[in-house]
């Protein structure tokens, strides 16, 4: 007899299933695990006969294999545990092997048969419900788990509690979905004097989701300013909350199984390598331009960031989406983010101010920019100079309009782009529109296209820069109500892309 269990196997988001046959063979003892297993799982031979004698059960003086179908799937991960545990078992006859086989469990045995939590919960519970089964996971993934309603889960403390669920002696409450973590307290905008252009630039970024690239003096407040766009930004819709927590369970990130109506807020430092950049690793696990699906990537000091790790958020910028290649696997995953950075222009800092550049001007700031590529910077829909405050500015009281006020004209042109793109599965908000689909939004009136053209030409502009001056033109006429796109939507657009 082949006793049957299931378990998933993760390739990015997706959790793929995998069978595990469990055979009794007379013979030498022996514990065999076959179909392609790394340390990690290898190692769950050990854990898993202690957590039985941890049971009072010894493991049968037979041959032991248990195969991982399909065999030429990587397997890696301690959450094999659980499953050829109960694999095991059920063809030790201790559980009914029908009902192990109607369920999928992923979890870490400790050695005295205590369920430990792992990554991974929620992308497994989705394959559940797909495959029409529950799910069995430690106590402690259970609250995430549960947030597929569609499956049912069961969160067990040990292993004890399972056998005694499946043999009848207890049973096991269905898990009940987290808390939703609605948006904390964020730094306001109305802390930043001064800088109105900046919060304006802002503004329309945070309405479409464009790019923006700040170059300013040290302490002109471009980090400040970065900080507080999530502040601007609608909390994340329950699709979107879903996708970005499904990346956050495979990084580990969800706590006490709570979802996330924040957006994400990732600011990578620029010694950071390029697989916690993009993904990659032992796992090929998750990057930062994905843990920020769905919301904000802030660069600080771009280009001292590796020229390397630029020129791979090329591709991820326009496709919304990274493959990382391994040798034995290609694992996808989403990274629509809104990409905020900021620059010194030169080395010193100082560039604008003659008095206090250093001797170098003005071919440090040639230098020091020109380290990031020129198609890396045609990926940016909005260029911001950001001058130094002055000191009358810093001396007046907070501004009367903080970032509540502002959010709200951004949520009103989200929901104009929300049901503009409604049905259109690659499309949420303009920074997305692109071919037919933009040029049906996006196209501006007589003047506004004669303008666009003019300017387009006189600066050789690039395709992809033209198309880009679109989209930013389609979200401030969005911002502002307007059905079309006019002449002074196009020239705002402008403004924020050609070089000031």
């Amino acid at each position: 007899m082949v006793a049957r269990a299931y378990t998933v196997a993760f390739q990015g988001v997706e959790a793929r299933p995998v069978e595990l046959q469990c055979a009794l063979a007379p013979g030498l003892p022996a514990f065999t695990l076959v179909g392609l297993p790394d340390k990690a799982v290898s190692e769950a031979k050990e854990r898993v006969r202690a957590a039985l004698t941890a049971l009072g059960l010894a493991l049968p003086s037979k041959r032991i294999t248990i195969n991982l179908s399909p065999a030429d799937l990587p397997k890696e991960g301690s959450h094999f545990d659980l499953p050829i545990a109960l694999a095991l078992l059920a063809a030790m006859d201790v559980i009914p092997a029908e009902e192990v086989a109607q369920n999928i469990a992923l979890g870490e045995l400790s050695l005295d048969g205590s369920l430990v939590p792992v990554i991974g919960a929620l992308p497994a519970a989705l394959r559940a419900a797909e495959e029409d089964c529950g799910l069995i996971c430690p106590a402690a993934c259970g609250a995430e788990a549960a947030w597929v309603g569609a499956v049912e889960v069961l969160a067990a403390p040990s292993l004890l509690a399972i056998v005694n669920h499946f043999n009848g002696r207890m049973t096991l409450p269905h898990a009940k979905p987290g808390t939703v973590n609605e948006p904390a307290d964020l730094p306001d905008m109305r802390d930043v004097k001064g800088q109105e252009r900046a919060k304006r630039a802002l503004e329309v970024a945070a309405a479409g989701r464009h790019h923006i690239l700040m170059v300013g003096s040290p302490g002109s407040g471009k980090s400040m300013l970065a900080e507080r766009i999530p502040s601007l930004m609608p909390p994340l819709t329950p699709e979107e909350a879903l996708e970005t927590s499904m990346i956050h369970s495979l990084a580990g990130l969800l706590s006490e199984g709570g979802i996330d109506r924040a957006r994400p807020y990732r600011a990578p430092h620029h010694t950071s390598s390029m697989a916690a950049i993009v993904g990659g690793g032992r796992r090929a696990g998750p990057g930062e331009i994905s843990l920020a699906h769905n919301g904000v990537l802030f660069m600080d000091e771009l280009p001292e960031f590796p020229r390397t790790v630029l020129e791979t958020l090329r591709q991820p910028i326009e496709t919304g989406h990274v493959t990382v290649a391994r040798a034995n696997a290609h694992v996808k995953y989403p990274s629509k983010f809104m990409l905020v950075a900021a620059a010194n222009p030169c080395k010193c800092g100082y560039l604008t101010e003659p008095e206090r550049a250093c001797a170098k001007v003005p071919l440090c700031g040639q230098d020091y920019l020109g380290r990031i590529s020129g198609p890396m910077l045609d990926r940016f829909d909005i260029r911001l100079d950001v001058p130094p405050v002055s000191m009358a500015d810093l001396s007046l009281p907070n501004p009367a309009e903080g970032s509540a006020e502002i959010a709200g004209r951004v949520a009103r042109a989200r929901a104009i782009q929300e049901e503009r793109y409604k049905g259109h599965a690659s499309a949420r908000v303009n920074a997305d529109a692109e071919g037919d689909l933009l040029d049906r939004v996006a196209t501006p009136d007589q003047a506004g296209q004669d303008l666009l053209s003019q300017v387009a030409e006189r600066h050789r502009m690039t395709a992809r820069g033209y198309h880009r001056v679109l989209r930013v033109a389609r979200t401030i006429a969005d911002l502002a109500g307007a059905d079309g796109v006019g002449r002074s939507h196009v020239a705002e657009a402008l403004a924020y892309r050609l070089p000031q």
